[in-house]
């Protein structure tokens, strides 16, 4: 597992019915399962928070449900079903799963037979780019390549120059937004983006003020999919709040992927169809599109 912090469940028991031959389907046996979930615990750390960190109590009914649940010919696949639930939870990193069946019919003594998968989260994710100070067209270029370190980029769309929306008088916006895939939480990429912004010079002293770079992220997992991420914390909300009531974020988004979701007020909804109720006349194309 990678160098990260760890929490470990081990020894959870309960009664399956997997295997391949008719008795192990018909009387069942004891699986036990151990799991390892490699997360960031500082934040439950200094806060000791349980909204902080990983119900240990909730892993532990989730695999119970999937060892008493639908049989399965192999522990393998078990094994994969439970990695699949713990890397539902967006605190979860990456995780190892081991499932021991001790009383397995292997028709030798033996002490034990275990399989060990690890797998790394995978998760989809959407960042608008804005930048009105300085060479904004080249700090978004040079934005998006740094965010290559911490997200498989699959689309970025073109720029746009655009009106600022609220906030004090200031130039006009440069934005774009860029689609992909990342193996970070939540948590661990918006650390990322700001860590990007502050090497931009990105400074917070007023609201919805002029900025070098911003970075948001605005979707983290797949919208209306089981491992769509819901987030309404002080540091950090996803989706985005205000996602859909900006057409600078809408309008690019759609150039990124025509066929973008956004969850708005609970109910999924296309961005293209989002972007057909908002004035779209202060986001203009950059260099004549």
């Amino acid at each position: 597992m990678p160098d990260r912090d760890v929490i470990e469940l081990l020894g959870v028991r309960a009664k399956g019915y997997h295997g391949v031959l008719d008795f192990e389907r018909r009387d069942g046996q004891d699986f036990v399962v151990d799991v390892l979930m490699g997360t960031d615990l500082s934040r439950a750390g200094a806060s000791d928070d349980l909204a902080d960190t990983v119900s240990y109590a909730e892993i532990a009914a989730a695999v119970v449900a999937r060892i008493e649940g639908e049989p399965l010919d192999l522990i393998e696949a078990l094994a994969e079903r439970i990695a699949g639930d713990v890397l539902l939870r967006p605190e979860i990193g990456d995780v190892e799963v081991v499932v021991h069946k001790p009383q397995a019919p292997v028709g030798v003594p033996f002490g034990d037979v275990r399989v060990r998968v690890r797998r790394t989260r995978r998760s989809a994710v959407v960042v608008a780019l804005g930048s009105n100070l300085g060479d904004s067209t080249q700090t978004l270029h040079d934005a998006v390549d740094a965010l290559r370190a911490h997200v498989d980029l699959t689309a970025v769309s073109p720029t746009y120059a655009t009106d600022p929306v609220g906030g004090p008088e200031q130039p006009d916006y440069v934005n774009a937004v860029a689609v992909g895939t990342t193996s970070l939480t939540p948590w661990a990429l918006l650390a990322a983006l700001h860590g990007i912004e502050s090497g931009h010079g990105r400074t917070r002293e007023v609201r919805w003020g002029p900025r070098t770079l911003d970075l948001d992220l605005v979707t983290y997992g797949t919208t209306g999919g089981a491992d769509e991420t819901r987030l309404d914390a002080p540091v950090l909300t996803v989706p985005h709040p205000r996602a859909h009531e900006r057409a600078f974020v809408l309008v690019p988004w759609l150039d990124a992927d025509p066929d973008a979701r956004l969850r708005v007020d609970g109910e999924v909804r296309a961005v293209a169809e989002l972007v057909t109720a908002l004035d779209t006349t202060g986001v203009r194309a950059v260099d004549g599109r």
